[in-house]
């Protein structure tokens, strides 16, 4: 929310799932965290089998890397219900995701999308529609308003088939699965990080 619009008190906290948190989820969230640089807004992720503890894997790197992102610093997280009430915004990589994420905390149902999903329902919002939606309150963090406005938009907008919604996991895959993957993230990042800037 722009300040003239009132300010939020925080900008948010996006949660990035997918199943080893090795891939995948690092992938989106160093992208995410590299493109909403300065915002304020905070990325993590975790897996829902995570292989806890270890760094993102190397067909990740490379594609991060060739983007200019960082890589280091990272050890993988079991998906935990804290993790997931602690966000306003759950971002998984698959459908099934999703749903392991609302089996851990029912509230997550409001809250939570594949990142294609969510990409689908807020890729033709204007930042005059983002910031008119709803009774905008001071507490509420622009990633959480964002979020309520892409889950008031279910039902109004035709659902992605599967195969546009999920993310291709290249997991034990040679250099092309994950350049596929990097292509199937990239490919809906714009819109996800046009309307996650406050």
């Amino acid at each position: 929310m722009t300040e003239s619009t009132g300010a939020t008190s925080r900008a948010g906290r996006v949660l990035v799932v997918c199943t080893g948190n090795v891939c995948r989820s690092p992938y989106i969230e160093r992208r995410l965290t590299q493109l909403l640089d300065g915002t304020g807004v905070e990325v993590s992720s975790g897996g829902t089998g995570a292989l806890v503890g270890s760094p993102i894997d190397p067909g990740s790197v490379t594609e991060l890397q060739e983007r200019g992102a960082a890589t280091e610093g990272f050890a993988a997280r079991q998906l935990t219900a804290a993790m997931v009430a602690d966000a306003d915004l759950v971002l998984t990589a698959t459908r099934a995701h999703r749903a392991e994420v609302v089996r851990l905390s029912s509230r997550a149902m409001s809250y939570c999308f594949t990142l294609g999903d969510f990409a689908h329902l807020v890729d033709d919002a204007d930042a005059a529609e983002l910031d008119e939606f709803g009774d905008p309150d001071p507490d509420t963090s622009w990633v959480a308003h964002v979020s309520g406005f892409a889950a008031s938009r279910r039902g109004m907008i035709a659902s992605l088939p599967l195969e546009e919604s999920d993310i291709p996991d290249p997991y034990q895959q040679g250099p092309e699965a994950f350049a596929r993957m990097a292509d199937a993230v990239e490919r809906v990042l714009p819109a996800a990080v046009r309307t996650l800037r406050p």
